[in-house]
């Protein structure tokens, strides 16, 4: 059985078996202290910090987020992303959309030189770019979350799949995904809960016993996009499950998983 045969295996064992009880009991204690704040069942008043003054080179620069004069830290929610990403796409103003889903993903991280202005700037300054985020949304409306998510891949140089999942998860607000899943943010902190899940199962049903197939596939970056089709199955079955319990909002988003698997872990 080569690598990828294991993987499989390892893939169709974790499908079945889905979330441990120490990770829905720690969901649970996550619900408890967040109903008020997402008891719309979403993670939509989740909100991230940022200086906007940091931000002074970027353009276009969305005008849901604050001036980029304003001094001191500010806030800015999941659903202002949305609303930002949603009329940015009607006006097909795409690298508008990308700046909003950037500066929320990197919150209080990006410094003038650091890695999230300038990282951003050079992904600007990409002349395949506006093509690039055009078609991946076309694909994510016509085809799938997974098709959008490879034609992102390796495309643009220094946007990789934890951000343009990000453009996608909040792309997808505003036009469906056409069949399959809709897209969900996939970064490293993900990568490593459904890591642990993997080597968790692996060692338990003697497909990974080391671990080593769990570390390959959910791997910190570059996830392939049968990788990203892994994730966004596994992620609406873990929903649906977790929502069978009483400790979980039954008519809750995939999202709302992502984010609380992001926030809390179990191990």
């Amino acid at each position: 059985m080569n690598r990828q045969d294991r993987a499989d295996a390892v893939d169709r064992e974790m499908a079945a078996s889905l979330l441990p009880d120490a990770a829905v009991q720690t969901l649970g204690r996550w619900w408890s202290e967040n109903a008020s704040a997402c008891a719309d069942g979403t993670p939509g008043a989740h909100t991230v910090r940022y200086t906007p003054g940091r931000w002074v080179q970027i353009t276009p620069w969305p005008s849901t987020l604050a001036p980029t004069s304003c001094g001191g830290d500010v806030g800015v929610s999941r659903a202002e992303v949305a609303s930002a990403v949603a009329d940015a796409l009607r006006r097909e103003a795409f690298r508008e959309a990308l700046v909003a889903t950037y500066v929320w993903g990197k919150g209080k991280r990006g410094s003038p030189s650091g890695s999230g202005p300038a990282s951003l700037h050079k992904i600007l300054a990409a002349e395949s770019l506006d093509t690039a985020l055009a078609r991946a949304v076309t694909t994510l409306s016509e085809h799938s979350a997974e098709a959008a998510y490879a034609g992102l891949q390796g495309l643009v140089p220094r946007f990789g799949p934890s951000f343009y999942t990000k453009f996608l998860y909040f792309a997808g607000k505003t036009v469906p995904s056409g069949t399959g899943p809709q897209p969900l943010i996939l970064d490293r902190v993900l990568a490593r809960r459904l890591r642990s899940l993997a080597q968790a199962v692996g060692r338990e049903t003697g497909r990974d016993p080391d671990g080593s197939i769990a570390n390959w596939v959910w791997r910190d970056r570059n996830w392939s996009p049968h990788r990203y089709a892994v994730y966004l199955s596994f992620m609406q079955a873990a929903s649906g499950q977790a929502a069978a319990t009483n400790t979980w909002p039954p008519d809750a988003s995939p999202d709302l998983l992502e984010y609380a698997l992001f926030s809390a872990s179990w191990t």
